[in-house]
């Protein structure tokens, strides 16, 4: 405890006496907004009565706690709409699962009894027939497709999964690739796939809500391009 000296014989007199803040054991090592009014309460009455505190100094500190204490607020607010967001884009990939979604690869898994769709993009200054190649995992040539010439833009493709004798081929990823004229030039053209959705993972932290595809693997929701029915 300090006896504070103000050169006043008066007030000297008085004895006035400083009883020392007393912070938290380490519990809690932050000030907020109550302990800061409280060393401020403190502060006023144990000042100099000849050097009182200047007015703006004390608007300038009130004015600080509260802008800490405004942006605490905000970020936990932002935290609430995160976990908010979140939980809706979880609850909408779900529904998602048996479902097919169009993803920017050329790489589709064939179902067994069934063909694949795609979508390929075309430039605005392509011109002539799109032919399109399919192989099989192995890297073989399975079938030919010349689909004519296609408007800039996107454009739905089908394969029936056949080969070039007619016969359905076997279960298993295929990749899709096409080739146009643009500027006169042969060059090949994106393709993006379809791939069936066969379960979703909810909650996977900073990485988003992941959808794991038949055959190859998992992308982020946000990757998706399109949804279809399956």
């Amino acid at each position: 405890m300090t006896t504070v000296n103000t050169g006043n014989a008066y007030l000297d007199s008085l004895k006035v006496k400083e009883e020392p803040y007393k912070v938290d054991d380490g519990s809690n090592q932050t000030l907020n907004q109550e302990d800061f009014f409280k060393l401020l309460t403190q502060q006023l009455s144990q000042q100099d009565p000849s050097k009182p505190v200047d007015n703006d100094q004390m608007l300038s500190q009130m004015a600080s706690i509260s802008t800490v204490e405004g942006i605490n607020t905000m970020t936990k607010e932002f935290e609430n709409l995160n976990t908010v967001m979140t939980s809706s884009q979880a609850l909408q990939a779900s529904t998602l699962v048996g479902q097919k979604v169009l993803i920017p690869t050329n790489v589709t898994n064939k179902p067994a009894a069934e063909g694949v769709e795609a979508v390929i993009s075309m430039p605005a200054s392509s011109s002539g027939d799109v032919i399109v190649n399919v192989e099989n995992e192995a890297g073989e040539l399975v079938r030919t497709i010349n689909i004519g010439k296609q408007d800039p833009g996107n454009n739905e493709f089908s394969w029936d999964g056949k080969n070039e004798n007619g016969d359905l081929l076997k279960e298993g990823n295929y990749t899709i690739k096409a080739t146009g004229t643009v500027d006169g030039e042969k060059q090949d053209l994106a393709v993006s796939t379809y791939s069936h959705v066969s379960s979703v993972n909810l909650g996977s932290g900073n990485g988003g809500v992941i959808l794991n595809l038949r055959g190859l693997g998992n992308i982020s929701l946000n990757e998706v391009l399109a949804v279809a029915e399956s």
